[in-house]
């Protein structure tokens, strides 16, 4: 089946449940913010400032700029076709290739639901740490512990997941709000030290191979750097599997993309200038726990559990954001057809994807139970950067076909070309063993794929979003 004999929508009776428009500008902003800052920026930062010495400002900059390509490509999207699905939805509209399409999605899923499951992990951690003050930092939970704590973590996440949008978007603002406090505590104690160090200083050595670099910038370690800080703003694929659920979405959620990535970059800046103005970039590099450092120096005073504590606000927030993705993403590709399609059924009364958020739980509890998570997690991150570049190349197909749509947003030629350049090219900068895991789940996917054959599959069975789904 091609793309151009992919047949109509069809409208439902409307009778049929839709899931509930309910997100405005400011949550949807709100929201993108809350994924791409996550948990991860507490550590991340001195895995980048042992690459880039005194200028991980510079490295979140080029990361930015190459993250913007491709949210700039999910924005002309979304405008164009506001659907749950996302990345999965895209390459089935441009494509016409099941296979592609479930390829793409279960990639995109699988990122998510190892994400959920490693946070899992982390919170068990954190709550452990915080029952026992006199443990060392990063000390690993007994297992009956972390499944005392990972469980009901899980089954709280699914349970604000099926109480409804507007519920989730709430306490994604809570958690958001608590966390991004946290880094304006960190830049209100440091802001004191800025212009206290070259910034422009790189490593003395370097981390992979300890060999000297006497501080300069070497292309090989500021393109490592830019690596790490680009994993850190590819929370706008999330955003994309709600856009059935935001008001206005063809105006909306290109601003909130955009804005949501502003925000983020310029956050990561600043808090990559205060923790190198406080700390020296060799200590930041070998610290477990680098920003609760940069407050120990700062504000000797500052009580540095509360970090703790913001750190379980923001894993809640990491992955109730990845479980609604996932969920959304289930849902989409169950109305599709490529998968079971029952799982596309939305409740009538909270208009969430039951089926497929219990689903995608029954999956969760049983990868808690299951080691090497974060191994995985970093594999199926990797799938990420495939997923961009077929979202990259549905753009240059939409805009070159005529009758398409041109959306309330467009952007040059070149936007998606590059997208597509960059991502490859972290590709091919992928850790050998992640790319393995990769290829092993592709081939996995790839046998589901023949196993199931999906078939009578349709570019999708419910009316133009935004003509029955009203906001509650």
């Amino acid at each position: 089946m091609t793309a151009q004999q992919l047949p109509p929508i069809a409208s439902p009776a409307s009778s049929h449940p839709t899931l509930a428009r309910t997100m405005g500008l400011f949550a949807l902003v709100v929201y993108g913010v809350g994924d791409m800052l996550g948990a991860g920026v507490y550590a991340l930062i001195g895995k980048v400032a042992g690459y880039m010495g005194n200028a991980v400002w510079l490295a979140y900059l080029i990361a930015m700029v190459a993250a913007a390509l491709t949210a700039l490509s999910y924005a002309s999207l979304g405008s164009r076709y506001p659907r749950a699905g996302g990345s999965a939805y895209y390459a089935h509209h441009a494509f016409g290739q099941p296979f592609l399409s479930y390829l793409i999605g279960f990639a995109v899923i699988a990122s998510g639901l190892t994400s959920i499951a490693a946070q899992s992990h982390a919170f068990a951690r954190y709550c452990f740490g915080l029952v026992h003050p006199d443990v060392a930092p990063g000390t690993i939970p007994p297992a009956d512990f972390t499944y005392k704590f990972a469980i009901p973590f899980l089954l709280a996440m699914t349970l604000v997941n099926l109480w409804g949008i507007k519920q989730s978007t709430w306490l994604n603002i809570i958690c958001t709000v608590v966390e991004v406090s946290g880094l304006a505590i960190i830049i209100a104690v440091g802001v004191r030290y800025w212009g206290s160090v070259n910034y422009l200083e790189g490593p003395a050595t370097n981390p992979d191979t300890s060999a000297p670099v006497g501080g300069a910038l070497k292309l090989p370690l500021v393109m490592s750097g830019a690596v790490l800080g680009f994993y850190a703003f590819i929370g706008f694929e999330d955003m994309s599997n709600v856009a059935e659920e935001v008001k206005d979405p063809q105006r909306t959620f290109p601003i909130g993309v955009i804005t949501a990535v502003a925000i983020t970059s310029l956050i990561y800046m600043c808090i990559g200038i205060t923790a190198v103005s406080v700390i020296p970039h060799e200590t930041l590099a070998k610290s477990g726990q680098p920003l609760v450092d940069v407050v120990r120096t700062a504000a000797p005073s500052f009580p540095t559990r509360v970090f703790s504590v913001i750190a379980l606000f923001a894993i809640t927030n990491t992955a109730l954001l990845n479980y609604i993705m996932g969920s959304r993403l289930i849902f989409a590709l169950a109305r599709q057809g490529l998968v079971w399609r029952k799982l596309s059924a939305i409740h009538p009364y909270t208009r969430t994807p039951h089926l497929a958020i219990f689903t995608l739980m029954i999956v969760l509890v049983g990868l808690v139970f299951a080691g090497g998570i974060q191994t995985l997690a970093s594999a199926t991150s990797s799938l990420l950067l495939f997923a961009f570049i077929v979202v990259n190349a549905s753009l240059l197909v939409v805009k070159f076909r005529p009758g398409e749509p041109r959306g309330s947003f467009d952007v040059p030629v070149v936007v998606p070309v590059l997208g597509v350049i960059i991502c490859a090219a972290l590709i091919l900068n992928a850790e050998a063993q992640a790319a393995k895991i990769a290829f092993l789940i592709v081939v996995a996917v790839t046998l589901l794929f023949l196993i199931t054959r999906p078939t009578n599959v349709s570019e999708e069975t419910l009316v133009e979003a935004g003509e029955t789904a009203e906001s509650t």
